[in-house]
């Protein structure tokens, strides 16, 4: 008899690389397709994570409804959560899915409600009330990797479950990360942040000054002097984090990232 024991081992065997690609590669039509071209071409499991913010944003407006941000960060009220549930779990996740089917790939298109998830509770009210925003407290790897197992390829929104039927924004960033070291407990596991730069840059004027490894020290040194800031610091942490709590590898970089086509960011111990 296969037992679960010998079921794990051979998971832990496998390979799997969880990629969470970034708003501005989602909104180029034409980027969209080679990212998703290179991602297809990936052997083994995976996982794709996307956000949606700047398109979010454009809906709202033309439905008269004002984004308020602070820090960067989005105040998700009512009308944003509602508008955020129809444009992450709706128009762009069924247009990702529709692509990587017709590129032969068999994907499925999920928020955090689906087979329970992704778990999240309320962020708490400090200083500011962020509404409906969650952040992730259990993903339940026992069900994405029963799709994994399916060749199933999961698509998620970045949209968690509170358990109480309320849904909530939730970085993007956060649920690829959380994702990967849950499953990196049955799986070998590669993080993997697609963006528009080819990585973590010495200089942000300049997109060649790709810092190639980059480890907590440095990336301390690197917030000293102000050269990582805003959307790139929680990004980053989440790396470190990743990194310290399971996940084999991390990478950073542009859409040519998947294929290693260009320079790129390797985050190290």
């Amino acid at each position: 008899m296969f037992s679960i024991a010998n079921k794990k081992k051979v998971r832990m065997q496998q390979k799997l690389k969880i990629i969470k690609i970034g708003g501005k590669l989602i909104e180029n039509e034409q980027n969209l397709s080679v990212f998703l071209d290179d991602f297809v071409k990936l052997k083994g499991a995976k996982i794709l994570v996307h956000g949606g913010g700047n398109m979010a944003t454009e809906v709202a407006g033309k439905l008269g409804f004002e984004t308020k941000m602070l820090d960067g960060r989005r105040i998700t009220d009512k009308n944003s959560m509602e508008v955020i549930t129809m444009v992450y779990g709706g128009l762009i996740n069924k247009n990702i899915v529709a692509k990587l089917q017709h590129l032969e790939c068999n994907a499925i298109g999920l928020c955090g409600a689906d087979g329970n998830s992704i778990i999240s509770k309320k962020r708490p009210v400090k200083e500011v009330d962020f509404g409906y925003v969650g952040d992730i407290v259990k993903i339940n790897s026992a069900f994405i990797s029963s799709l994994l197992e399916q060749k199933i390829v999961p698509v998620f929104s970045a949209i968690s479950y509170g358990g109480e039927g309320q849904l909530f924004n939730t970085n993007a960033d956060s649920v690829a990360s959380e994702i990967a070291r849950a499953l990196s407990h049955d799986f070998e596991t590669e993080l993997y942040y697609c963006f528009e730069k080819k990585g973590v840059l010495a200089n942000a004027d300049d997109d060649e000054s790709v810092i190639e490894n980059l480890d907590r020290r440095k990336y301390k040194d690197l917030i000293e002097k102000k050269v990582i800031t805003d959307g790139m610091l929680p990004k980053l942490q989440n790396c470190f984090e990743a990194l310290e709590n399971g996940v084999e590898r991390i990478f950073l970089g542009n859409s040519e990232l998947l294929q290693k086509k260009s320079k790129h960011t390797k985050i190290i111990a």
